[in-house]
C-alpha cells in the first residue's frame, strides 16, 4: 500500500490530489505553475505534500497527472517547423479543408492559417487505390527531392500524409524510411500511424498537428519523469488522455495526438465521478481556471464523446471528450476598447505574473482582482496559503479602468464580472442547442480555481435549478486523474455491408482490433486486471456521404447477428434525425474498439451529521448588486452533513472560494458537496 497522486497542471496553479490507499482518505494542495523549468512543480508538490501528510517519495505507487502543453502549444503556434508530403497533385489538402468558414453568419469570416504553410508542402510520385492496390510505385526519387529541399527550407519534422494509406500504408511506410536516410535525425510522423482513417483531411490535419506539438510535449515528459526519478518516486509516470483515460508517459512522448486535450478531460473525469455519486442525471461542467473556462455536458454520469474537437482554430479527428471553451478564467485581464466598451480577455496574466490581487507583480486588472475588490475573495488564506491577497493592490489594477469607464472601483469590478458572466451565457446557449438539453433540467458543476465564484452567476442567468460544488473543487481536475481509466482507441476501415456475407470479415477485423488492444493493455501498459471491452462502428445507409458512430452489443458482433447490427444503427439515425429507414442497406465505415482497464474507485467518505445550525466565521461586507452588504462568511471544514443556510455568503477553503448569491439556499449533503438551489427557480417556468 501506499500513496497514488493525481496532478493537474495548469496556466497558473498546479494541483495535487493525494490518496492514501491505507486509509483511503483524499488530500490535496496547490502548488504556482513553473512553465519557465518543467517538473519543477511536481517536486515542490511533492515535498510540500511531505512536510503537510508525511507522504514520503519512495512509497508513490501510482502517478499520473492532466497537461496543457499540446493545446497551448497549438494555441499559441509555437510548435516546429513542419514540411508536409502529400500525393502529387494533392497539395492543397490544408488549404481545402472542407470549405466550410468557421463562422456562418459572418461575412468577414476567414479560416486560420494551417499549421503548414503552403511552401512547406511537397508532392510525391505514387498513388494507391482506394482499395489498397498500389497504381503507382513510389518514386524514391521524389521523397529524395522534397527531403533535400525540406531541409534546406528549415524543416524541423516532416509529415508524411498520402492518399488511401488508412486501407495500405506501404508507400507512407516506405517514404519514412527514406526520408530518415536522406536526412538523419529528422523527426518523421505518418497519418496512417498517427490515425490510420478514412478521409483525406481529417487524416492529414490530425498528422500534422501530432507532428507539430511532438518535440515540445516530448521534452516536458522526459524533463517530468527526470523530476520523478530525482525525488525518488519509483512510480511510472501517467498522462491522462483526450479521450478520458490514461497510459504511460513513454507513450505519450510519440503518440501525441491522443494526449493532446488532457488537461481539459482531466476535469471532466472528475466532475462525472462526482455526478455519479450525486445522482445527477444531466449536469453540465465548469471548470474556470487561471486562463480559460471549459464546459462538458456529462449524462448519467458519463462524459459526452466527440470528433473533430477544436484547439484553438483547428480541429483534430481523435475521438474525445466533448469540451467547449466559453469564456474567459480568472487571470484573464480586463480592458477598454476604443469605444469605452469594457471587454474581458484573451490576454491573461497567467501564473507569472498573476492577477494584481496575488502580489506577485501583477498590475493588469483581472476578473479574480475583480473579485477581491468585492470583498468576496481575501477574507481567508487562499491556494493552500500560498497566496495572500491583497486588495490594495486589486483596487490599484482596477482603478485603471475607472476614468474611461467613469464608474467608481466597486462599480468596475461588479461589471467585470458581469461582463465575463455575459460572455459565457452567449457561448453556452449555443451549447445546449447542439446537445439539444434544457437548462432547467441540468445542473451546474462549477470547480477549479475560479470555477465556485462564478459557478452560481451563470447558473442563474441560464436558469438551471441547481449548483453542485464538489468537496475540493479547485483541485477536481487532478482528482479526474486518479479516477480515469486505462483506455485506448483503435480503428479499422473496412467499407462492409452488414450481410450475412460481410459478416466474417467484420468479425476479423474486430477481432484483430482487440488483439492490438490486448496487447497495448497488458504489454506496452502492464496492466494485470479483468479487461473492458466497448464494440462501435461508423454506420451510414447505403448512399449517405456520413456516418453515426454506433455502440454495438459485443453479443450481436461475436454472434454475427446481422438483424441485431442493423437496428442498433436504425435506432441510432432515429435518435440523431427522427427517422430511420428499416430495411434499407447498411453499411459500416470504420469499425471502432475501446480497449480498458479500471482501478479501484477512491470511496469518498461520509462527513459527519450536524445537530445545529451551522455557525459562521464570521460577517464580512461585500460590493453585489451596486452596494455593500453584509455577507456570512463560512469554513469549508466546519460545515457538516445537512447543514443549511442561504446566500449571500462566501464559502472559504483552502482551494477556493465560493459566492453563494442572494437568491440561492445551500444544504449539505452527506459527502459535503455544497447543493446551493435558486430559490423558486422552477416556478415560472412551470407555468409555461
Amino acid at each position: 500500500m501506499g500513496y497514488r497522486i493525481g496532478v493537474d497542471i495548469g496556466g497558473s496553479f498546479t494541483d495535487f490530489a493525494i490518496l492514501d490507499e491505507d486509509t483511503n482518505t483524499l488530500r490535496a494542495l496547490k502548488v504556482f505553475s513553473r512553465p519557465d523549468k518543467p517538473g519543477a512543480e511536481i517536486a515542490a508538490g511533492i515535498q510540500l505534500a511531505g512536510e503537510r501528510y508525511g507522504v514520503v517519495p519512495q512509497d508513490v505507487n501510482y502517478f499520473t497527472h492532466g497537461t496543457t502543453v499540446g493545446v497551448n502549444t497549438v494555441i499559441q503556434r509555437k510548435g516546429i517547423k513542419l514540411a508536409l508530403f502529400t500525393t502529387e497533385h494533392f497539395s492543397d489538402v490544408l488549404e481545402l479543408g472542407r470549405l466550410k468558414l468557421p463562422n456562418m453568419f459572418d461575412l468577414l469570416s476567414r479560416r486560420a492559417d494551417p499549421l503548414v504553410t503552403r511552401d512547406m508542402v511537397w508532392g510525391l510520385s505514387e498513388r494507391m487505390q482506394a482499395d489498397g492496390k498500389p497504381l503507382r510505385s513510389l518514386d524514391p526519387e521524389s521523397v529524395e527531392i522534397a527531403t533535400r529541399a525540406a531541409v534546406a527550407a528549415g524543416a524541423e519534422g516532416v509529415v508524411i500524409a498520402l492518399l488511401h494509406s488508412y486501407r495500405n500504408p506501404a508507400h507512407e511506410l516506405e517514404a519514412k524510411r527514406l526520408v530518415e536516410g536522406f536526412a538523419p535525425g529528422l523527426p518523421v510522423f505518418t497519418s496512417s500511424e498517427v490515425w490510420p482513417t478514412i478521409r483525406e483531411y481529417e487524416r492529414t490535419t490530425t498528422a500534422v498537428i501530432g507532428g507539430y506539438v511532438q518535440p515540445r510535449i516530448a521534452h516536458y515528459l522526459t524533463s517530468l519523469q527526470r523530476a520523478l526519478k530525482d525525488i525518488g518516486v519509483p512510480a511510472e509516470a501517467r498522462l491522462t488522455k483526450s479521450n478520458g483515460g490514461v497510459m504511460s508517459a513513454e507513450q505519450g512522448k510519440t503518440d501525441c495526438v491522443q494526449m493532446i486535450l488532457s488537461g481539459t478531460a482531466s476535469g471532466v473525469i472528475g466532475a462525472s465521478f462526482v455526478s455519479q455519486i450525486c445522482e445527477l442525471r444531466e449536469c453540465m461542467s465548469l471548470d474556470i481556471g487561471g486562463t480559460s473556462a471549459d464546459v462538458a455536458l456529462i449524462i448519467d454520469g458519463k462524459p459526452q464523446y466527440g470528433i473533430g474537437e477544436y484547439i484553438g482554430d483547428h480541429q483534430i479527428y481523435v475521438p474525445s471528450i466533448s469540451v467547449t471553451s466559453i469564456g474567459e478564467g480568472g487571470g484573464s485581464v480586463a480592458w477598454v476598447d476604443d469605444y469605452g466598451v469594457l471587454k474581458i480577455g484573451p490576454e491573461s496574466a497567467g501564473s507569472t505574473p498573476g492577477p494584481a490581487c496575488y502580489g506577485r507583480g501583477g498590475s493588469k486588472p483581472t476578473i479574480t482582482d475583480a473579485f477581491a475588490v468585492c470583498g468576496i475573495i481575501g477574507q481567508a488564506e487562499l491556494g493552500y496559503n500560498a497566496v495572500k491577497v491583497d486588495v490594495e493592490a486589486a483596487r490599484r489594477a482596477i482603478g485603471t479602468l475607472t476614468e474611461r469607464t467613469g464608474q467608481t472601483v466597486e462599480e468596475a469590478a461588479e461589471a467585470i464580472i458581469n461582463v465575463a458572466i455575459s460572455g459565457m451565457y452567449a457561448k453556452i446557449t449555443g451549447l445546449v442547442t447542439r446537445f439539444g438539453i434544457d437548462p432547467r433540467s441540468t445542473a451546474m458543476m462549477p470547480f477549479g480555481g475560479a470555477g465556485p465564484m462564478m459557478g452560481c452567476l451563470l447558473a442563474r442567468e441560464m436558469g438551471m435549478p441547481e449548483t453542485v460544488i464538489p468537496t475540493t473543487p479547485g483541485v477536481l481536475s487532478a482528482l479526474g486523474g486518479l479516477v480515469a481509466d486505462l483506455k485506448n482507441d483503435f480503428i479499422r476501415t473496412v467499407y462492409a455491408d452488414v450481410t450475412a456475407e460481410q459478416l466474417p470479415l467484420i468479425q476479423t477485423e474486430f477481432a484483430e482490433l482487440r488483439a492490438a488492444g490486448e496487447h497495448w493493455l497488458r504489454d506496452d501498459q502492464g496492466y494485470t486486471g479483468e479487461e473492458y471491452l466497448t464494440y462501435s462502428a461508423d454506420m451510414r445507409y447505403r448512399g449517405q456521404s456520413y456516418e453515426i458512430e454506433t455502440m454495438l452489443p459485443a453479443q450481436a458482433v461475436l454472434g454475427a447477428d446481422v438483424t441485431a447490427l442493423e437496428e442498433c444503427f436504425h435506432a441510432a439515425h432515429e435518435r440523431v434525425y427522427g427517422h430511420a429507414q428499416r430495411g434499407s442497406r447498411v453499411q459500416m465505415v470504420n469499425l471502432r474498439l475501446v480497449m480498458a482497464g479500471r482501478h479501484q474507485m477512491p470511496e469518498l467518505p461520509r462527513i459527519e451529521q450536524a445537530t445545529s445550525a451551522p455557525l459562521p466565521l464570521r460577517e464580512i461586507k461585500c460590493w453585489t448588486a451596486g452596494r455593500w452588504k453584509a455577507v456570512q462568511l463560512y469554513s469549508r471544514k466546519d460545515l457538516l452533513a445537512g447543514h443549511q443556510f442561504k446566500g449571500p455568503a462566501v464559502v472559504a477553503q483552502d482551494d477556493t472560494t465560493t459566492w453563494i448569491p442572494e437568491e440561492f439556499s445551500v444544504t449539505v449533503d452527506a459527502f459535503g458537496h455544497l447543493r446551493a438551489i435558486k430559490e423558486h427557480a422552477n416556478v415560472a417556468d412551470q407555468n409555461d
